[in-house]
């Protein structure tokens, strides 16, 4: 949308873009507790070693952390029964793509059964506070109701098929479900099992460039580059220095196919987004997934740059990006949760701190949804039900030829489309979406993407499970395909790590 937008000098109605902020918002929130619950955690916490958990021991546990109401004895030992029984089965169905019993667990049985207990709680959680997105955009995921200068969904007070005051209070308590499950369940866990994984923040850094086009403009006519406009800011950082956030710059951002399957005219050269090409040119092996040569090209991912600078995106570059900015709330959150580990802010830059910037960020979402909600009412209230700007629609008021380009902060990090429209129609289109950024190749002078760079120095107890790996990989949220093949130097398989994707 904000791609044609900029192209065509839309502004969104102020309902559109309250609108369009707390879809973004809760999609976060439900996205990152699925995330940490049903897709990271299982790196961290052994689902078999919660069977020699005390029940009452689990109880006294979660009660010290939390005043959540699933807490009792018998609730964990109900857990517990339920957990056997899936072991006993031979048939673990959720839980059965992991490494039980694997050295580089840690945590006490204790926290093992806690934390498979709000695994649980967690599916459930999930499919009741995501009925916003049906309220607000008919589905979820693939949002039906976004239009170029606007939404679709009718604002009017009086209509049962419109926003109205009814689903604006079915929107409060969904949000009241959401904010009360991370402040007493997701947060207290990150906070209870972070200590017993403390080397993982010296592990997993990687590049120490961060880069966030922010987002969730606050005002109607913002400007992207005054952090005072939008909650998250813009900007880049570099070489792990907090004292300095760059400004960002567009026109900065290159594309190479150097070791990629697609063909410039000179592969040695990036390419803008906006003069983008998408040549699909595959000289792998056949079958696909033989040895790999990352001398040559080695992946269908091209490798975008910044400044020729490889970039990690996502919660982590987000939080620094706000905590660097003297974002107020930013500032106070995550130096609670530094102080509640006892660590300096030079742990962020880990495979732990991307885990702690993820729930960090959910919680200042969370707490956003309220009032973003109350001020789209209070607007309504006062007799403004526009939701779309309709004066673009006739292609033949548009300029004979326009270049867009729109930005978003999608939860696993910056996403940018670029469009070229001319004579009515789409001459150009390319996008870069955040797993581009993170888990690009190398580029024509060799620098390593996010992924590559984060996993070098990781210890690996054992190669056939390389839970270890995982770890950092998925602390980046990928979005990737449903297999990862693991192998040796010399091309040889050694496993094949099944993903939940």
């Amino acid at each position: 949308m904000r791609a044609v937008e900029d192209a065509l000098k839309i502004k969104v109605p102020t309902n559109a873009r309250l609108i369009r902020n707390i879809i973004e918002a809760i999609q976060f929130v439900q996205d990152h507790v699925i995330h940490f619950y049903h897709l990271h955690a299982l790196d961290w916490v052994d689902i078999v070693n919660a069977l020699s958990a005390d029940p009452k021991a689990t109880s006294d546990l979660a009660e010290s952390i939390s005043t959540w109401p699933n807490s009792s004895e018998n609730y964990f030992r109900g857990v517990q029964e339920r957990i056997k029984k899936f072991v006993n089965s031979g048939q673990q169905g959720i839980f059965a793509n992991a490494y039980w019993g694997h050295p580089a667990y840690s945590l006490p049985p204790e926290a093992n059964l806690m934390a498979v207990a709000h695994y649980l709680e967690a599916l459930d959680w999930q499919r009741e506070i995501i009925k916003a997105h049906a309220i607000l955009g008919a589905k979820n995921p693939h949002l039906q109701t976004y239009l170029v200068g606007g939404m679709s969904i009718p604002v009017d007070p009086n209509s049962e098929a419109a926003i109205n005051a009814d689903k604006i209070a079915q929107l409060l308590g969904l949000f009241a479900k959401a904010k009360d499950f991370v402040d007493r369940v997701y947060l207290p866990d990150v906070l209870a099992i972070a200590p017993f994984y403390l080397d993982w923040a010296g592990l997993g850094e990687g590049l120490g460039n961060f880069m966030s086009y922010g987002d969730i403009p606050l005002i109607d006519d913002f400007d992207p580059n005054n952090p005072e406009h939008l909650f998250f800011p813009r900007g880049v950082i570099l070489n792990r220095d907090l004292s300095k956030v760059h400004p960002l710059d567009p026109e900065k951002i290159h594309e190479y196919v150097t070791h990629s399957w697609y063909s410039y005219e000179d592969d040695s050269k990036g390419l803008h987004p906006s003069v983008g090409e998408t040549n699909p040119n595959y000289t792998g092996p056949n079958p696909p997934y033989e040895f790999l040569d990352t001398d040559k090209k080695y992946t269908w991912l091209k490798a975008p740059r910044y400044d020729d600078n490889s970039m990690e995106v996502g919660p982590l570059a987000r939080m620094l990006i706000g905590y660097a900015s003297g974002h107020k709330r930013t500032v106070e959150l995550v130096n609670a949760v530094l102080e509640k580990l006892n660590a300096p802010a030079s742990v962020m830059f880990s495979t732990l701190g991307r885990v702690a910037a993820r729930c960090v960020e959910t919680v200042l979402l969370a707490e956003q949804l309220e009032p973003w909600t109350m001020e789209l009412a209070q607007n309504i209230g006062k007799g403004d039900l526009r939701i779309h700007e309709q004066d673009h629609w006739e292609p033949s008021t548009w300029p004979a030829e326009s270049m867009g380009w729109g930005w978003t902060e999608a939860p696993r990090g910056a996403l940018g489309h670029w469009i070229h429209i001319k004579d009515g129609k789409i001459a150009n289109y390319q996008a870069i979406v955040p797993s581009t950024w993170n888990g690009s190749p190398r580029d024509a002078k060799g620098l390593m993407g996010a992924y590559e760079a984060a996993l070098i120095g990781t210890p690996v107890a054992d190669p056939s499970q390389p839970v270890e790996i995982l770890r950092t990989v998925h602390s980046f949220d990928p979005c990737m395909a449903c297999a990862v093949h693991v192998l040796d130097a010399d091309g040889n398989e050694i496993t094949k790590v099944i993903v939940m994707d």
